[in-house]
């Protein structure tokens, strides 16, 4: 399971934002330098997805057990052509 890791955003200064977290993702070591890459986050009880090229655009969220069962899927080969 990821653990959550939470990092003050750029944007909590003055004006009361001082309680503004932003969630950390994080990247694979495999990915490429090419940016076609997803990242992930946990966060509480739920796993974050991301596209790397479009921070700002939709994500993914899956609970902890979705989470577990589609990474043993891809271990499993379930998804392989």
């Amino acid at each position: 399971m990821l653990t959550p890791e939470w990092r003050k955003s750029t944007y909590s200064n003055g004006n009361g934002g001082n309680n503004c977290v932003e969630v950390k993702f994080k990247k694979s070591s495999y990915s490429g330098p090419n940016g076609n890459c997803v990242e992930v986050a946990g966060v509480e009880d739920s796993v974050i997805v991301r596209d790397s090229k479009d921070r700002e655009g939709p994500a993914l969220t899956f609970t902890v057990d979705e989470w577990k069962a589609f990474m043993s899927g891809a271990k499993d080969g379930e998804f392989d052509l």
